[in-house]
């Protein structure tokens, strides 16, 4: 079994910041592409921000010079710095991870995993 669980929403104002984190856990053999994914209320879920294994990010516009996306691949966590936050912002986060796990003792499978969401609301 494999679990994704993000922590550090909360309410904050506008301009502030806050820092998400998301660490998986169980039977991880590696872990490919990571990423952030928000869903505000009566909208549909959009990326945010992605990190590749080695690194390489992408940012959704909206949140570019904003937000950093990191990770510390020997902790399996990944984190979501957000700067300068604004009210269009406020949303359910949630972590998303592309995840080798061993499917048998030979055999690798990738599989996509979810967290449960942290809510993220700013104050104008």
């Amino acid at each position: 079994q494999v679990q994704l669980v993000e922590s550090g929403g909360g309410l904050v104002q506008a301009g502030g910041s806050l820092r998400l984190s998301c660490a998986a856990s169980g039977k991880i053999f590696s872990i490919n592409a990571m990423g952030w994914h928000r869903q505000a209320p009566g909208k549909q879920r959009e990326l945010v921000a992605a990190i590749t294994s080695g690194g390489r990010t992408n940012y959704a516009d909206s949140v570019k010079g904003r937000f950093t996306i990191s990770r510390d691949n020997a902790k399996n966590t990944m984190y979501l710095q957000m700067n300068s936050l604004k009210s269009e912002d406020t949303a359910v986060y949630y972590c998303n991870a592309a995840i080798f796990v061993h499917s048998s003792e030979v055999t690798l499978t990738l599989n996509d995993y979810w967290g449960q969401g942290t809510q993220v609301t700013v104050s104008s």
